[in-house]
């Protein structure tokens, strides 16, 4: 699989982390593999930072 890469700020993030959280959740109480949402939680939470600056 071809790794992308996109930028996101701090607050799009965070709701994405807790989307994924959720996801998960959803899977454990339907009894279903989690494996994926496991990597893919750990990749996000630990994610490289980038800073950009804003013209302005």
């Amino acid at each position: 699989m071809k790794k992308q890469k996109f930028y996101v700020t701090e607050d799009k993030w965070l709701i994405l982390v807790h989307a994924l959280n959720d996801f998960r959740n959803k899977r454990i109480a339907e009894g279903k593999c989690i494996d994926t949402v496991n990597d893919t939680l750990f990749a996000v939470m630990n994610a490289k930072t980038k800073r950009v600056r804003i013209a302005g």
